[in-house]
């Protein structure tokens, strides 16, 4: 009974006047910078953070809360219209959102992100409720080893992201598991790789790369083409409504990606954008027609938007209750209430249940409103696409420079951007997906922080590792993976000599 009566006093506290107000303000602000290209949860919440000096700190949490799975919400946006993911973590949403749009379907593309990203908050919010305490035991249990084992997985796993060519796709991991050692080292603090720039000392902005690889390169990818925009047409209801076959395929993608952004949102450190990658790998891993994936597969929307939203909500859970931020956004978040005086932890529940239960109940009305906001105006989003690109594609430049621009205030980002889009828009040229190279730069620094902790543990034993149940399960499904991998490349390998010599018979 104590556990309903938390629940009906959070429903309480989250109905008040104040805290709707703010709720509501939140989700439409979050929606609204999620939407602009290279602005992102994380520049959102930390712009607004001033805001809530002069607020309760249920209703600070509250708003901030809202911008935080707000901008979740209208970050595919942008990446459905436009292939500018407006935050990291939608990036992969790009692969199969804007070939719908130049499809001319880009309103079912926007429908089912709104679906699946409900569908994906609703059951992380569950996790919260229920399931909580049972995933911050198991994430207990969790020692360097097996983060490193599980880092590996998703490495090897994100190589899987490519259309066709897995051997493209592991070397863009091991290029972005090379760009994220730039910076001093955790345990010595010794810089590596900054090439005598102070400014590298920190480490390569996420942001800078994602919006450069995927923001400006598309720009540049523009410049000087004749674009025709047959795909730009009137959104009614009606058009919005996906195919028969598709409703029937988004079912389990949406479960398991809501499953999988539950589980890495929980953990903490992780955060939305490695779920979605893994995310989409599994449900391209398991379709029947893995050929429709980067052409406008509503799986490859529907599994990591769902994860998204998910992880987005766990992500409360180690924050709440143990005082470990489980992203970045929560960083921030976990400050608004260290300066409210509030410390979070296990006697966060006890201490202030009114902060607990009222910011859980907020998120049900929270994502309801941004239910009713975002299906009334995907016809408005859609209308972004008849702006001329003369015009649009300066003003998406200017949004990615001021975006990257706030998050640590250094110009020297937005020279990073840059850079980065020039070198996304050659890798493109030549055929390389960019999607792996980014989860390679997000895990790579966590693999080699993990791994020495384990081997000063573990007094240089590798195979300690392989001896304890969870990491060694996790990295015996790793090497299954690399070797069906290489069977894979192997018989395609084949099949094309095959094709050639058959062929080159059939000529001679």
């Amino acid at each position: 009974m104590d556990v309903w009566a938390n629940i009906a006093t959070g429903f309480d506290v989250a109905f008040s006047a104040q805290n709707l107000m703010y709720c509501f303000l939140g989700v439409f602000l979050g929606t609204f910078f999620g939407a602009l290209p290279g602005i992102g949860s994380l520049a959102a919440v930390s712009m607004l953070l001033p805001i809530t000096f002069y607020l309760d700190p249920t209703t600070a949490l509250v708003m901030l809360g809202g911008v935080y799975y707000g901008a979740e919400y209208g970050g595919s946006t942008s990446s459905i219209l436009l292939n500018l993911p407006g935050t990291p973590s939608n990036a992969v949403t790009c692969l199969d959102g804007y070939p719908m749009t130049q499809q001319g379907r880009s309103g079912v593309a926007l429908f089912a992100t709104t679906i699946a990203s409900f569908f994906g908050g609703t059951f992380g919010i569950l996790m919260l409720y229920s399931l909580a305490p049972l995933i911050v035991q198991w994430a207990l249990e969790f020692g360097p080893a097996e983060y490193f084992a599980i880092m590996v997985f998703g490495l090897v796993a994100a190589a899987t992201v490519t259309q066709d060519a897995p051997a493209k796709g592991l070397a863009m991991v091991v290029a972005g598991m090379l760009l994220g050692t730039i910076g001093a080292d955790l345990n010595t603090g010794i810089a590596r790789f900054t090439f005598g720039y102070f400014e590298l000392h920190e480490g390569i902005s996420f942001i800078a790369l994602a919006m450069g690889l995927f923001g400006v390169s598309e720009v540049i990818l523009s410049i000087g083409q004749k674009i025709d925009k047959p795909f730009i047409q009137a959104v009614t209801f009606r058009s919005m409504i996906p195919r028969r076959d598709e409703v029937r395929r988004s079912g389990m993608p949406m479960l398991r990606g809501a499953g999988l952004g539950a589980f890495f949102g929980a953990l903490p450190g992780t955060g939305p954008s490695i779920a979605t990658f893994i995310g989409y790998a599994i449900e391209k891993r398991l379709s029947k027609h893995p050929e429709e994936f980067g052409k406008g597969a509503i799986e490859g929307i529907m599994s990591p938007e769902s994860a998204n939203n998910a992880a987005v909500q766990s992500a409360f859970i180690p924050t709440m209750t143990l005082g470990i931020p489980g992203s970045a956004t929560m960083a921030v978040m976990m400050g608004a209430l260290l300066i409210h005086g509030i410390q979070p932890g296990p006697q966060l529940m006890e201490r202030n249940p009114d902060i607990f239960w009222g910011l859980a109940a907020s998120f049900w009305i929270g994502n309801v409103m941004l239910l009713v906001l975002n299906i009334p105006l995907i016809g408005v989003w859609v209308r972004l696409l008849k702006i001329p690109y003369g015009i649009l594609y300066p003003a998406v430049l200017c949004f990615i420079c001021i975006g990257v621009y706030t998050v640590r205030t250094s110009a020297f980002d937005v020279v990073l951007v840059l850079a980065f889009g020039f070198a996304g828009y050659v890798l493109r040229l030549l055929r390389f997906e960019l999607a792996p190279l980014l989860i390679g730069f997000i895990l790579g620094p966590m693999v080699e922080e993990n791994f020495k902790r384990a081997m000063l543990i573990y007094r240089g034993d590798f195979t300690e590792m392989l001896t304890r149940p969870i990491s060694g399960t996790l990295l015996a499904m790793t090497a299954l993976l690399l070797v069906w991998t290489t069977w894979v490349i192997l018989r395609d390998s084949r099949r094309n000599r095959r094709k050639e010599h058959l062929t080159g018979g059939a000529d001679d």
